[in-house]
């Protein structure tokens, strides 16, 4: 902690993605360190691909297949991403709706709403980064 509140531009990336609902320390360093403070991943579908929380669809001509995330992603960042959805989950009330909504009403998969939560999180994270606000 002490790296970060060192350096103002670390503390100022620091201050806005723990601003988002469910990321703590861990995950903000880990999301600052991988995104190279957020100048070589700049946009959020860039950094979902990453952490692996896309799936991808296998079609080939007539054949439609089922979609599927990357088995190549960072599993670290999708790891703690997973704790901070549940966490958000739980606190946001928001998020706390569109879950159970997902999960219990339209019978979603769970993990498949999990991942969606992830989602959600990594966009606004990026759009507090980008647009420079809590």
């Amino acid at each position: 902690m002490n790296i970060v509140n060192a350096d103002p531009e670390l503390s100022r990336l620091f201050t806005l993605v723990t601003s988002v609902v469910g990321i703590g320390k861990v995950t903000a360093i880990q999301l600052i360190v991988t995104t190279n403070e957020f100048k070589d991943i700049n946009n959020a579908s860039s950094y979902a691909c990453y952490a692996g929380l896309v799936p991808y669809l296998e079609e080939s001509g007539m054949f439609k297949g089922k979609g599927r995330v990357s088995h190549m992603a960072n599993k670290k960042v999708k790891t703690l991403l997973h704790m901070a959805a549940l966490v958000a989950i739980q606190y946001n009330e928001e998020l706390k709706l569109y879950y159970e909504r997902k999960a219990n009403v339209e019978k979603k998969n769970k993990m498949s709403v999990l991942n969606a939560v992830r989602n959600k999180l990594v966009q606004r994270i990026f759009s507090c980064v980008n647009q420079n606000r809590k």
